[in-house]
Parts: C-alpha cells; structure tokens; sequence
C-alpha cells in the first residue's frame, strides 16, 4: 500500500524506520468498518445493476458503474489482511506474494475509482449538453472500449507492485509489507520518485478534467432558460437539482478521499526516500518527515472510503438507479420482501420511458 514508514538508507540518526503509531489503533477499527460497509454495498449495487441490465439508456454509464463496483469489491476483499497487519503493529505473517498482490489491488482500486469517477462525468456532461443525442444513441461500444482502456492502463501500472519484492524485515525483526527502501540505491530511488510523481501528474489530469466536466455542467444548467428547461425534460427542476447533487457527489469524493493523498504524496516520497544527491535531494528535518508521514497515513484512509462512497454517485448519476433503490428500501420498511413486483414496476417504469420523444430528453 506503499504506507509511510520506511527505514531510509544511511547513517544518521535520523534514517531510522520512521513510525507513527497511532494507525495500529485507528486502522484496524476503520477498515474493519470499511470493510462491512463496503461489502454489503457494492455486492448490492451488482444485485441492482443485475436487475437493471434490460432497461433502455443506461448503457454506458452502467458499465462504468459496474467497472467501479467491481474494483471496490476487490480491494475490500483485501481489507482482511490490512486489518490483520495493523493488529500485530506492521507485521506481515503471510507470504510475499500476498502482500504483493493486496498493496496492487490497494493501487488498482484507487486509480481505477478516479479514472471511472472521471469517465462517469464526462457521460453526465455529454447527457446533459447533448440531451437530444443522448436520448437517442446506445454507446454501449464505447463505454466498453473505455473501460478496457482503464483496466490495461491501470493493472500495467500496478505490474512494478506484483513483480518486485513486497516484503523486508526492519530492526524489529517485523516484516513490513510496501514499507522499506533502505536497501536500494539512489538510481532506484529515483525511479521510484519519477514514478510517483508521474501517478500524480496523472491524477491531477483527470481531478482538472473532472472539475471542468462538473463546472460545465453546472453552467449548463444554471444558466437554461425556462424554454429551453421544458424542451428537454418535463420535470426541469428535478433534473437540474439531481444533475448539481451528482456534481457535489462527484467532487466531494475526489476532494475527500483524493486530493489530499495526492498533495502530500509528492512531498512524502521524496523525504522517505532520502535521495542522497542530484535531482530529487532534499534535506528534511527529523520532525518534517514525521509530519509528512503522520498526514500520509491519514491521507491512505481517506483514499480508503471512497469504496463506500461511490455507491452515493450512482444514486444521483441515474434517476432509475435510484428510483430502484428506493422502492427496495419502502418494500423494506413494510416488512416486504423484495418481489418480483419491484421487477415488474421497474419494467413499466423502463416502458414508459422509452416511449418519450427524443425531444423530452434523457431519463438517466
């Protein structure tokens, strides 16, 4: 997971492995919270993607939504080992590989969130620009070929983590999973900080096109005559104010569980790494570098929730989504087991929609 403590190379009196001890308390308690929540959501939002899969104009956002789903559930899946390295206070018992292959699907899922998080908004963009063509076109095609692109891109970014060793052993006789670079040589340090910090240069490309998607977007809105509000939905109102929900939903995950990451991110590797000369050399005092690595773990847990959050996304990114959702949970409230009379709702739902004109817009 690339976490903050590791013991850089050299002699001083400060190149010692540097801890920070209050996560051995926080981490197991909120992953194990991470872990329930987002198993039980992510599960359910497949069981209601599943059920959706007949219904009209949701092709393309669908598939993101259950490219997403997918990657949260695999690093929740990998949850139970963090918790359990945490417990013992950083000490990995288990086999190389598997903390090689937790810590990628730890990555995987991060940019795998932000780069869906960033298609998603583009869609809601385009959807909500083009009304008119969005109402009328199936893009099943090209929301499959993105998500193709995605998952190349990020699992051969994640192929350092599965090739290289995961695991080293620090003056505690602990074995640290992703936490150690004191071994290796300046060279490779380097190549690990131009790695990093082309991972961030990556994220701010997409969190930029993401906050313009979403700015668009609301302009768009906000600034649609009455006339023009009642050519492309009939319900202009609830359209405006679903599409400005989505908007904050989006931006509050990547303000919350990414942004903070990614500022401290650049500034952490470099004072752990401990380059010793040339580019990528900085000189840290004892107590910056704690700092740094105290705000590096709590920016970890942040990047954490965002598996449980993104299920807030899909409720304001499609209005049968959420309509799905919501008669579950009044079926619930009843006492009610969910019947095949959801289904068949949905279904005359889905009918009647499909029925509109192409001039009164899109119902996602």
């Amino acid at each position: 997971m690339g976490n903050g403590q590791v013991n850089v190379s050299g002699t001083s009196s400060d190149s010692t492995f540097m801890d920070s001890g209050f996560r051995y308390g926080l981490f197991p308690v909120a992953y194990s919270i991470i872990f329930v929540l987002g198993l039980v959501e992510n599960i359910y939002v497949l069981y209601v993607l599943r059920c959706l899969h007949g219904t009209k104009n949701m092709g393309e956002i669908r598939i993101y939504m259950t490219n997403l789903t997918i990657a949260d559930l695999l690093f929740v899946l990998a949850l139970p080992l963090w918790i359990d390295y945490y417990s013992r206070g950083g000490d990995w018992i288990y086999s190389d590989f598997s903390c090689r292959l937790s810590g990628s699907l730890f990555f995987i899922n991060t940019y795998c969130s932000i780069l869906f998080l960033g298609a998603i908004s583009v869609n809601r963009y385009w959807a909500v620009t083009q009304p008119l063509d969005a109402a009328s076109s199936d893009h099943r095609r090209r929301g499959i070929i993105m998500c193709v692109i995605i998952w190349l891109l990020t699992v051969s970014m994640a192929v350092p983590f599965l090739i290289s060793p995961g695991t080293n052993v620090d003056e505690k006789n602990f074995t640290r999973c992703f936490e150690g670079y004191q071994n290796q040589t300046d060279f490779e340090k380097k190549k690990l900080a131009v790695f990093h910090f082309a991972i961030i240069g990556l994220f701010f490309v997409v969190f930029f096109l993401v906050v313009v998607c979403n700015l668009l977007i609301a302009r768009a809105l906000l600034t649609q005559s009455p006339a023009q509000s009642t050519i492309t939905s009939r319900r202009p109102r609830g359209l405006k104010r679903r599409a400005l929900q989505m908007l904050i939903a989006v931006v509050g995950v990547f303000v919350l569980c990414f942004l903070p990451h990614h500022i401290i991110q650049g500034p952490w590797t470099l004072a752990v790494l401990r380059i010793e000369d040339g580019l990528g050399h900085v000189e840290w005092s004892k107590a910056a570098r704690q700092v740094l690595n105290e705000a590096h773990q709590i920016t970890l847990l942040l990047m954490g929730l965002n598996c449980i959050l993104d299920p807030v996304v899909y409720c304001f990114a499609t209005r049968k989504f959420r309509r799905f959702i919501m008669g579950h949970i009044k079926k619930l409230g009843k006492g009610e087991g969910f019947s095949q009379r959801a289904n068949t709702q949905l279904s005359m739902y889905s009918r009647n929609q499909s029925l509109r004109t192409p001039e009164q817009g899109p119902t996602a």
